[in-house]
């Protein structure tokens, strides 16, 4: 998009442009656990791929909530400037092998907009408000948010005032960001907050401390609410635990080892997610070697199966971390900040066994 001429006759900066966001949530059929190994295989790739090409015209999220809520598996978070792409990626994940399967739970639409409340504390252009910039953090957590009538006939200096308030809480929290849309007359809520965070305690400290500020009085209705973990496309659907996809260690025994998978199911090359001790494990087989370490990078939480081994280095598929597995998992590249948490690992009676590694150790 090319900016306007200036004065001068020179193009000048383009304006910020205003985006469309959606929060897609889906229920997965039980029957997804039914088929085989092979078509949830090719289903997996084929979200995979739609998700790869929908990369072009807007950005997408993805997020598991297995386990975490009854009534919705699956979210993505979807940011376009048009509305158009949000049907184009329905249409199209509908008509994926994972389509038959899927079920709409909730789908929330909204709109950036710039705040008509001052941040006295913020020093960047209000016109970034208008562009949403998705963190790396783990978690996010979304709700639908409604004022009642009565607040919208005070004046702005009283709403302002109370809004002061709110603001300074929020500013206790750095670890939580806040992405703030408008939904008026576009959906049924009027605006749909999204918080991103690595620490879901701080985000619960914030929304009890928001309780007690005069402006909670004037809240309608901000239900339901979504806690979504941040994952890869074939996170997603690795997570709602299908038979063989993601396995489970034994229970360590009484030298701390815990009997992950065969020697059978790990040939050289294959890569297999385990938990154990309520942690996902990595078990990759690298030049014969068998590696474990936390499935996701430090950094961003990349899913670090689907990253490429070269030489003996890891690297995550997100944000082009390395890490050299024969070194404990050793940083060679960020932006990580620390290495994955390993796993020792040894070979016994036709088993791979783990136990955790003490820090930054060998595998």
């Amino acid at each position: 998009m090319s900016g306007a001429p200036g004065a001068n006759g020179n193009a000048g900066p383009p304006p910020a442009t205003r985006q469309y966001v959606q929060f897609a949530f889906y229920k997965v059929d039980p029957e997804w656990r039914r088929i085989t190994r092979e078509e949830r295989e090719a289903a997996k790739q084929d979200l995979e791929q739609l998700v790869a090409s929908l990369g072009g015209r807007m950005q997408v999220r993805t997020y598991s909530l297995t386990g975490i809520r009854a009534d919705a598996d699956l979210m993505f978070w979807h940011i376009a400037d048009t509305l158009e792409p949000f049907q184009e990626a329905a249409t199209r994940l509908f008509g994926t092998r994972l389509g038959p399967y899927l079920r709409p739970a909730y789908s929330y639409l909204a709109m950036t907009r710039k705040s008509v409340y001052v941040d006295k504390t913020e020093s960047s252009a209000p016109s970034r408000r208008l562009r949403l910039t998705p963190g790396t953090s783990k978690y996010l957590f979304v709700y639908p948010f409604v004022k009642t009538r009565p607040w919208y006939v005070l004046s702005q200096e009283e709403r302002q005032r109370m809004m002061d308030v709110h603001i300074r809480v929020g500013r206790k929290y750095p670890s939580v960001k806040l992405n703030t849309t408008y939904s008026f007359g576009l959906d049924d809520q009027e605006f749909v907050v999204a918080f991103e965070t690595d620490e879901p305690g701080d985000f619960l400290d914030l929304v009890m401390e928001l309780r007690e500020a005069e402006s909670s009085l004037y809240t309608l209705r901000d239900t339901p609410t979504f806690t979504c973990i941040a994952t890869s496309p074939r996170g997603m659907l690795d997570a709602l635990g299908a038979p063989g996809d993601v396995a489970s260690a034994e229970p360590a025994g009484a030298d701390g080892w815990s009997r992950a998978v065969d020697v059978a199911d790990l040939p050289e090359g294959a890569r297999k997610l385990v938990y154990a001790g309520g942690e996902q494990v990595l078990l990759l087989n690298a030049g014969g070697v068998v590696h474990a370490l936390e499935a996701r990078c430090p950094h961003g939480n990349g899913p670090l199966i689907e990253g490429e081994v070269a030489d003996g280095v890891l690297t995550c598929p997100w944000h082009g971390s390395q890490f050299d597995l024969a070194r404990g998992c050793e940083i060679v590249r960020g932006p990580a900040a620390r290495p994955p948490r390993t796993w020792a690992v040894k070979v016994d009676s036709g088993g791979i066994y783990i136990t955790p590694a003490p820090a930054h150790a060998p595998v």
